[in-house]
């Protein structure tokens, strides 16, 4: 069966690409994996057993390592996943054994609007439904994980409230003195719902728990999803787990999960999630699927564990950042490759016609309705007013020492012109540039962005971190905010200077890394501001503590951690055909 994207739903291609999907035990056998190192779950999709298969590669040679990032996106997004799993089949066109490394979807965005997270086209990752639909439950286990921490926090803080001293001392319980205003948590759930973000709990008796202020935030934006993301050992998740601070005492103190004895739980519920699940591009190529998604307000990365094999079993690791250089390249370079201890030998920076229109005074892109006339027909003065957009994220990769690589991801309705305006700026600015029609023509349609990616990789580069971690934690946001952002300086709010220089005082957290909290709409903090934006201040409001994983987390703008449904709905869509259980509908 001929697949034709132009007259094709992804989730029918996805479906028809199944058809002649290949066992998952050739994919292991693909990347070298030995007896007792694959975990089938199902006949498309296993987890690979980390501990076992790392004692037997990690004194291997690594490969090319390729960070896939983008301009700033519409909100339709611009094919991150989508280029990465083109680049991964092109370079296997081009006779390179390559890996992929993509973020588990959330089932927030999956029944929303943004879909599921598995490319489109013919470059995709499959089995869709397995992939999109909880996969092998490891983000089930973060919301278990997060959610028995604050059963812990509330049970504790009840029986506190109802037991004296010398009950609390027969049974063993020190007395915390938890403050109901000063929990740092939310319960948990993979949904996008908006009337959860502010609840009151434990109304009742005082048999029915601790009445306060509470609410849910998504699960991939737990604590717990960075540390698997960063982990590198079970033994290292254990001890990550152990540090999260859930709330402070009335005297300040901090409570941590190992101070609620609850970390060896939570880790227990764990330790399946730690070892990366393995499935396979439509032209069956590895991909080892891991972490979670929300760059905006978590890591967004796969995961550490994922990439440290994946660079040990083929020449070329294809791995993804969330959204666009500003946000998840920015931490892929100054998180994710601290932890690591990898440098990228090349990055790709997405971008789409469609997107810097948007950025050079297009009309407002918003999903479910019809875009503009001026997205689908040629316009090349809209064009070259977006790519300022284009050019600083350019930039920001220079910054880092690694090459760039422009991909224009290329849709239909481009021109011919449009393409060559976007290769010229994108060369001028000191990158090399392709075309790839990857969505229309899987690994053929990448050759040209597979060959500009090799001769990246071999070409010299020099990266380095953006700061030191003895830089002050103040002079590293206002680092990022001018040097990144573009921004003219950092305006701190009362109470957010307090806190970071709480933090600074802290000898642990003055050394932790930096994981900033913004718009992903915009290089600023303000999504309707586009392009490369002057003129502007980076306001913080908040800044939170992450123990575990290891940050401390300014928070710009007002960035909600349990995104809301729209209107238009994708699980309006979602069906399942009764007669044969295939899953229909997903995007």
């Amino acid at each position: 069966m001929k697949l034709d994207p132009t007259q094709m739903a992804d989730w029918q291609i996805a479906e028809a690409a199944e058809e002649n999907i290949k066992p998952i035990q050739q994919i292991g056998e693909k990347l070298g994996l030995q007896e007792g190192e694959l975990i089938p779950m199902g006949r498309n999709v296993a987890k690979i057993d980390y501990t076992k298969t790392w004692n037997r590669v990690k004194d291997l040679p690594v490969g090319k390592y390729v960070d896939v990032t983008a301009i700033t996106p519409t909100p339709l997004g611009e094919g991150k996943t989508t280029t990465s799993m083109g680049l991964v089949e092109g370079l296997g066109v081009i006779g390179k054994k390559s890996v992929g490394a993509i973020r588990q979807p959330s089932s927030g965005p999956t029944f929303n609007i943004k879909g599921s997270a598995a490319g489109g086209g013919l470059a995709q990752c499959i089995p869709l439904a397995p992939f999109s639909l909880g996969l092998t439950g490891d983000i089930d286990a973060i919301t278990n994980a997060h959610n028995l921490a604050m059963v812990a926090l509330t049970a504790r803080m009840q029986h506190e409230r109802n037991y004296d001293d010398e009950r609390l001392k027969k049974i063993g319980i020190k007395r915390l003195d938890v403050d109901p205003d000063r929990v740092q948590l939310k319960w948990a759930m993979d949904f996008c719902a908006q009337s959860l973000r502010n609840i009151t709990i434990g109304k009742g008796g005082k048999m029915d728990g601790y009445e306060m202020e509470s609410g849910f935030q998504i699960s991939v934006s737990s604590e717990i999803m960075a540390i698997l993301a960063v982990a590198n050992s079970l033994g290292d998740m254990r001890e990550r787990i152990g540090k999260m601070v859930v709330a402070y005492s009335r005297s300040g103190a901090e409570v941590t999960t190992a101070d609620l004895e609850v970390d060896g739980a939570m880790t227990a519920l764990m330790v399946e999630a730690l070892n990366p699940n393995l499935l396979q591009t439509i032209e069956g190529n590895p991909v080892f699927v891991h972490a979670g998604p929300f760059a905006n307000i978590a890591i967004g990365q796969s995961s550490v564990i994922a990439d440290m094999l994946g660079i040990r079993m083929g020449e070329y690791l294809v791995t993804e950042s969330g959204f666009a250089a500003d946000i998840g390249f920015e931490k892929f370079w100054n998180l994710k490759c601290r932890y690591s201890g990898l440098k990228p030998d090349a990055v790709v920076i997405v971008a789409t016609v469609r997107a810097l229109k948007m950025h050079g005074g297009g009309s407002e892109v918003k999903p479910g309705k019809p875009l503009d006339s001026a997205y689908t027909e040629e316009n090349l003065e809209l064009l070259e007013k977006g790519c300022s957009n284009l050019i600083a994220h350019i930039e920001i990769v220079k910054k880092s020492g690694a090459n760039p690589v422009v991909c224009i991801n290329g849709f239909y309705t481009d021109t011919p012109a449009e393409h060559e305006l976007l290769r010229r700026i994108a060369e001028e600015s000191g990158a090399r540039c392709a075309v790839s029609e990857h969505w229309l023509k899987g690994g053929e349609g990448a050759v040209e962005l597979a060959e500009a990616v090799v001769a990246a990789c071999e070409e010299e580069h020099h990266f380095e971190h953006l700061y030191a971690l003895d830089l002050p934690l103040k002079e590293r946001v206002e680092k990022i905010a001018i040097e990144i952002y573009g921004a003219e300086g950092v305006d701190w709010s009362a109470e957010a200077e307090k806190k970071i220089n709480l933090f600074q005082n802290d000898p642990e957290a003055a050394q932790m890394g930096m994981c900033m909290v913004k718009t992903h709409l915009s290089l600023s903090h303000d999504p309707d501001f586009k392009g490369a934006p002057k003129g502007w201040r980076l306001p913080i409001r908040d800044v939170l503590i992450y123990k575990g994983a290891g940050f401390v987390v300014p928070v710009a703008g007002a960035i909600k951690l349990l995104p809301g449904t729209g209107s238009n709905p994708g699980f309006r869509q979602i069906d399942v055909d009764v007669d044969t259980g295939k899953v229909t509908g997903l995007f």
